[in-house]
């Protein structure tokens, strides 16, 4: 059996709520990828093309800071890895998060939350930033049920 690890990023707690469940269901070990300055109200505004998010998210290169670094991610065979979907994609600090260890030989699985949108793209615009691994699109998991959560974990 692998040692998985939760990692996981939410800006308004829905992820987390997620990500809690599958830890619980997985018996893994949780993570949160917290940003150096948190979001606000006020960041998240997807409406307002200053916010901060629509800058991150228009500028792919933009690495939002993590508050951390300390995941221990060597001590994992397996690293289930959530964030909300924004602009059809993972957040940029989810790039952050992965270009901050060594992730060579690991099976990343992804799991999303998001308001309307899938992953999109998401596994070719992370792929570039954690080389070695094996990234899999994983399931978008809005308002998961237990039922749901254990079907998801099975498939680890």
């Amino acid at each position: 059996m692998s040692k998985k690890l939760v990692a996981y990023f939410s800006a308004s707690k829905v992820t987390e709520k997620v990500a809690n469940k599958i830890a619980e269901a997985a018996g893994a070990d949780i993570y949160e990828i917290k940003p150096e300055i948190p979001y606000t109200t006020a960041d998240l505004n997807w409406m307002d093309k200053k916010s901060r998010s629509s800058v991150e998210m228009s500028d792919k290169t933009i690495r939002p800071a993590i508050a951390d670094k300390d995941a221990n991610v060597e001590a994992y065979d397996e690293i289930i890895l959530g964030f909300p979907i924004w602009w059809y994609v993972a957040p940029t600090i989810i790039n952050t998060f992965l270009e901050s260890y060594d992730f060579s030989g690991k099976k990343i699985v992804l799991f999303a939350t998001s308001g309307g949108s899938g992953f999109g793209n998401t596994v070719s615009e992370l792929q570039p930033s954690v080389l070695g691994a094996d990234i899999v699109e994983g399931k978008l998991l809005n308002r998961a049920d237990k039922q749901t959560i254990e079907k998801f974990v099975e498939t680890l």
